[in-house]
């Protein structure tokens, strides 16, 4: 492999990040350069593999199997060359960071669970998703950076089930269109809400609540890992700030429109990322990150 071949895949695997909106910064300029690439390769390898479980391109076809072959080329990527630019990128980062499978496979559970759960019952029930669709992608945050500490990947984990939350009150519409609702059930039953409520998108006071509860748990969660960006410090520290701060906003977002997410799904953009940026940059904070 040469370098001009390895530098195609991460320059593929960034246009990727770049392509997709989401409610958190991908291998942003906060970041230090050298890490960025690696950044890319773990979203474009975690990415890839979501659109197996949910775009449209893939229907009629088998996507529990592209999801396994997914798994072995994970696997052997690391040990062997492959010529798709995203293992070729990410066989480097895990050889280069010494990171671990189990995160990347971990992700690859919450895939599956995609494709063959369409429901949850419990709030724990969708805790425990969570554990396998956003927690690893902190923790690979983390190792990047060196930092192994259990406590850190534990606040790391309260910041990304915030995070997921947020995107799953943020698109309850957009989930039930793809067969899935992730509102518990027992939640759903406690305010009233059925299902005809949701194949329908109708907006009660009802579903407000039910919403409004919902967020509450997400700015719970971020509120538990609040610690962890001081703790890091640095770019790092600063970026998982800046992260944070976006979906806090989207549930702010979600408040303003009275839970109204069939209507006006609330989404963040260039703007809201600007004024997040001059909000969070105080002493201590952008003033003190290093180009």
């Amino acid at each position: 492999m040469t370098d001009e071949a390895l530098a195609r895949a991460y320059a593929e695997c960034e246009r990727q990040a770049r392509a997709h909106y989401e409610n958190f910064p991908v291998a942003s300029r906060l970041l230090p350069k050298e890490v960025r690439p690696h950044v890319a390769a773990i979203y474009a390898f975690a990415r890839q593999a979501d659109d197996f479980a949910d775009e449209a391109r893939y229907a009629g076809q088998d996507r529990i199997a592209l999801i396994d072959g997914w798994q072995r080329r994970l696997r052997a990527c690391a040990a062997a060359r492959d010529e798709n630019p995203v293992f070729l990128a990410l066989g480097d980062t895990i050889n280069a960071h010494h990171l671990p499978l189990q995160p990347f496979e971990d992700l690859l559970t919450a895939f599956r669970m995609d494709v063959t759960v369409t429901s949850y019952e419990r709030f724990e029930d969708v805790l425990a998703y969570c554990r396998y669709s956003a927690d690893p992608v902190g923790r690979l945050m983390l190792l990047l950076f060196g930092h192994r500490e259990e406590r850190l990947h534990t606040l790391s984990d309260a910041i990304c089930t915030a995070l997921q939350l947020t995107n799953f009150w943020q698109d309850v519409g957009i989930d039930l269109g793809k067969g899935r609702c992730y509102l518990p059930r027992e939640d759903m039953r406690h305010f009233g809400v059925d299902g005809e409520d949701l194949a329908t998108r109708r907006y009660t006071r009802r579903f407000a609540d039910l919403i409004r509860f919902e967020v509450q748990r997400a700015r719970t969660l971020f509120a538990r890992g609040s610690a962890l960006p001081s703790l890091l410090g640095g770019r790092l520290g600063f970026e998982i700030r800046f992260v944070v701060a976006g979906g806090t906003r989207v549930l702010d977002k979600i408040d303003a429109v009275g839970g109204d997410v069939f209507g006006r799904r609330p989404t963040l953009t260039a703007a809201d990322w600007g004024r997040l940026l001059l909000r969070i940059a105080g002493p201590g904070g952008a003033r003190g990150i290093r180009p």
